[in-house]
């Protein structure tokens, strides 16, 4: 028998109300106690029946349910809104289970989160909790989870003492980039080169996003995240309608797996080679050493060759020396 699903549940929807259903009925097979809703407002009037349909998706709720909405009447945009309505869950309670409108989670998502979010709930090296796992049928453990310090934000858990730390406009980043803390958090100088551009980025406000933000967090606070040893979540909103996931990806509609029973691993240590793996395939760290191999390979090619042609010369010179 499954046990009672106690924890808040988040659910952040927009303009999908297809999307928004499939993932409803996935919330409504758990049956949560407490249910909060952030949507944004339409971004022009044509789309202001979608985002309607959406949001009238929550009246299908038939169970007793303590029901919470927050729904702008404006587009605050991807980045504010987000930001906005999780200032607004967390100040209401210590912790919750967060899910967007196109992460379609499996039912025991729900309840690894709460366990974890249960056992965790004072441990201030832990800081996040994902549904996610992107290894690929590599197995990282003999455990049901590992600690990564990557946070996947595709259907997640964390509590108020977390999301304090949050701070949307990251005006901490300039004095976490003089005291040179990053290269600290990398594995190798390719990250640094990778994340250092997007938080700066991030920090001008030239991406519409929330999310770097959390990595940011959790990496300022040298926190940790759970990661699933099988993955629990799938994403199913890639296509010309998503916001940021608009191309074809390999990470689009994964297979989800259950894991209604949780091993504990006896020590909190970061799995580094889990966390290699992420930065390689997720974030185009393969391509980033191919491409320096390759530039180097080239380098090797044309030196040889100057260096061909300088002997060549010189040899030549020296037939009309005395």
């Amino acid at each position: 028998m499954r046990p009672s699903l106690t924890t808040p549940v988040v659910f952040m929807i927009f303009n999908r109300p297809e999307l928004t259903a499939r993932v409803f009925n996935a919330i409504a097979q758990v049956k949560p106690k407490t249910v909060f809703v952030i949507a944004d407002g339409p971004r022009f009037p044509e789309e202001a029946g979608r985002c309607e349909e959406a949001r009238s998706v929550l009246q299908r709720i038939d169970w007793d349910c303590e029901v919470n909405t927050n729904f702008s009447a404006t587009n605050l945009g991807c980045k504010y809104r987000v930001a906005s309505g999780l200032d607004w869950v967390f100040s209401q309670v210590e912790e919750a289970i967060i899910l967007e409108d196109d992460c379609l989670p499996s039912p025991s998502f729900f309840f690894f989160c709460q366990q974890l979010l249960e056992k965790y709930r004072d441990d201030e090296r832990i800081m996040w909790i994902t549904g996610n796992n992107f290894q690929n049928g590599h197995s990282r453990t003999e455990y049901g989870y590992y600690f990564s310090k990557y946070n996947h934000g595709w259907g997640w858990a964390s509590w108020r003492r977390v999301w304090q730390f949050y701070d949307v406009e990251m005006k901490a980043w300039p004095n976490y980039k003089a005291a040179n803390l990053l290269p600290l958090m990398f594995d190798d100088s390719y990250e640094y080169r990778y994340w250092v551009p997007i938080f700066e980025d991030t920090f001008r406000g030239k991406i519409d996003t929330w999310d770097y933000q959390t990595r940011f967090l959790c990496w300022s606070q040298n926190g940790l995240t759970i990661i699933p040893n099988a993955n629990l979540v799938s994403n199913i909103g890639f296509g010309k309608d998503a916001t940021h996931t608009t191309t074809a990806s390999h990470l689009a509609e994964m297979p989800t797996h259950d894991m209604w029973e949780i091993t504990h691993p006896p020590f909190v240590i970061r799995h580094r080679e889990a966390d290699l793996y992420t930065f390689d395939t997720m974030f185009g760290g393969q391509e980033m050493r191919m491409r320096d191999r390759q530039l180097h390979v080239r380098l090797k090619r044309k030196l040889s060759r100057l260096r061909t042609k300088i002997l060549h010369k010189l040899a030549v010179l020296k037939t009309y020396l005395p």
